[in-house]
């Protein structure tokens, strides 16, 4: 295939992913998608295991964040080992690496957090003390706000191993992104799909993003066609945005949801400390063309109700 801009022609392109089933699902989602619009183009997957792959035993936050589950697929793309690279959205950081630029964003499967259990209750009829399995400081945050009773316990690995973990016995009940469910064939296993007024969603959750170098048109294009949904990215543009301007990181619960509403932005914006005493909610709207704006604005809403001292308190509890 020769991209008609650049005259360079691509006979072969190779997407770099991790090796969890969810990952490879996605990947080969995104696969498909190219050789739908670019039939020309042999597409291989380079798998390779981040350091979030490798460790399981520490939180995120005490360990690098969800750059973890990026770097060494960066460092594919940047010694060109790979052209693109396929994503959880809400697994890349607010900030990508030198040289790289996120291209394109598919519509999202589902923003909500699903809680899945052995026996089919929701989060409000679980008993006291029901322990509770979630990887992030932002589900622990909005959890023990609603059941400060509950205990919260790390979770970490793939889909199928935290359901075993949940099947085995070790946890009462566990949360896990709705749209990993839902690809996987899960979805039978999810009890309740926690609503915002819950659980509000992590940036970006549900949308898969493509990453490539900047700059590499042809690949681009072809990334673009695949699978873009240019309102999606609107609305991801103002999460991630806000995720920015909090100096997004996974040492503080942090949420953002972007929807369209009576054709406007709506962002809804969380920060709250990891023992849910403190839950700051902001809530702001407007054109669509305004997303990073209003991204900006619900983090400057927060801020200005105290968000700074709890951003800062939690960076420095993680060193």
């Amino acid at each position: 295939m020769t991209d008609v801009r650049t005259g360079v022609q691509i006979d072969r392109l190779v997407i770099a992913t991790r090796g969890s089933a969810l990952a490879l699902w996605q990947a080969e989602h995104v696969k498909a998608r190219i050789g739908e619009v670019a039939p020309g183009v042999a597409v291989e997957l380079l798998v390779i295991k981040t350091s979030g792959d490798a460790i399981l035993d520490v939180p995120l936050s005490k360990v690098g964040g969800k750059g973890l589950f990026v770097k060494e697929i960066e460092e594919a793309l940047l010694d060109r080992r790979a052209d693109l690279a396929v994503h959880s959205m809400k697994d890349v950081p607010a900030e990508l690496a030198p040289g790289l630029a996120l291209v394109a964003s598919s519509t999202r499967e589902s923003p909500w957090d699903a809680l899945c259990t052995r026996d089919g209750r929701g989060l409000d009829d679980r008993a006291r003390g029901s322990v509770v399995g979630t990887s992030s400081l932002r589900g622990q945050c909005q959890l023990l706000a609603r059941r400060p009773d509950l205990e919260i316990k790390l979770l970490r690995g793939n889909v199928p191993t935290r359901l075993a973990k949940l099947d085995a016995g070790d946890y009462d009940a566990v949360v896990l992104a709705a749209a990993g469910l839902r690809r996987l064939g899960f979805d039978g296993r999810i009890s309740q799909v926690l609503p915002a007024e819950i659980c509000l969603p992590a940036v970006a959750q549900g949308v898969l993003g493509i990453e490539t170098r900047a700059g590499d048109d042809a690949v681009i294009a072809i990334a673009r066609a695949a699978i873009h949904d240019e309102a999606e990215a609107r609305r991801v543009a103002a999460e991630r945005t806000f995720l920015a301007r909090m100096g997004g990181s996974c040492h503080t619960p942090l949420a953002a949801h972007a929807r369209d509403e009576g054709g406007e932005i709506v962002v809804d914006a969380l920060c709250g400390t990891p023992d849910g005493a403190t839950v700051l909610r902001a809530q702001v709207r407007g054109a669509p063309a305004e997303a990073e704006a209003l991204g900006a604005a619900a983090a400057d809403r927060l801020l200005a109700q105290g968000a700074a001292a709890i951003v800062e308190s939690c960076t420095r509890l993680s060193k």
